[in-house]
């Protein structure tokens, strides 16, 4: 069986093996569901057919679920000093990443998965726009797995889990706050690049519906290289 697999199956049974993994779901699913149809601008005082309000507030949620997820993935193993008896038995870094790479991220896809008898209610409440529902879905998927190669890297620079969330805590931040709100204040090709690097300016457009291949590229690219540079700080160590 591939390395990959095996690893991202052993990590995601520990999800469930633990209580961590219900732990995490429970939260989300609580804080997420209250905000969407109870709290605040919720739906039925919009009274509008839309999951707008999900879709703004899942990446606040997120952004701590994830790394709380991800802190202990390569931490652990550095820790414990497992993971050079990982390195020494035929898996490469680029596996042993991948492979915990995939565990945290269908962990937050069946997290995510569990909110899509919100779709259901929805369409029943009137004519819901189909296109941005499923086109908000999208934009959350490749928004987690942005975070989760963030929290991946994260994980590999330490060896302690809440540092390792920290960091990770901090560069979302910096992806989904800070670099759109500081280039909001430049003017020219330096404020277009800082929006640029801002995970706003993508996810809110495929949110709406608009798969557009720029938005695509820049997520692909972000989660490319934050495993990249986990494999390359494991690779260094081993």
């Amino acid at each position: 069986m591939n390395p990959v697999w095996v690893i991202a199956k052993k990590e995601l049974n520990g999800y469930f093996n633990s209580l961590i993994g219900y732990l995490i779901l429970s939260i989300f699913l609580i804080f997420i569901g209250a905000f969407t149809w109870l709290i605040g601008n919720d739906v039925f005082i919009r009274q509008q057919a839309t999951l707008d309000e999900f879709f703004g507030w899942a990446p606040m949620f997120l952004l701590f679920i994830v790394p709380a997820l991800t802190m202990k993935q390569i931490a652990e193993e550095k820790r414990s000093g497992t993971i050079e008896l990982l390195l020494t038995k035929n898996v490469s870094s680029r596996q042993l990443v991948l492979g915990k790479f995939l565990a945290c991220f269908l962990m937050v896809c069946i997290t995510i998965a569990f909110t899509i008898p919100y779709y259901f209610t929805i369409v029943q409440l009137g004519n819901a726009d189909h296109g941005a529902i499923i086109g908000g879905y999208i934009g959350l998927l490749l928004l987690s797995a942005a975070f989760t190669a963030i929290g991946i890297y994260a994980s590999s620079l330490k060896d302690n889990q809440i540092v390792a969330f920290l960091l990770a805590l901090v560069i979302n931040v910096i992806f989904l706050f800070i670099l759109g709100f500081v280039g909001n204040y430049f003017s020219g090709w330096f404020g277009d690049i800082l929006n640029t690097l801002s995970i706003p300016n993508h996810y809110t457009s495929i949110s709406r519906g608009v798969l557009d291949t720029k938005d695509l590229v820049y997520f692909g690219s972000l989660i490319f290289l934050f495993l990249f540079l986990a494999e390359l700080k494991i690779s260094k160590k081993s």
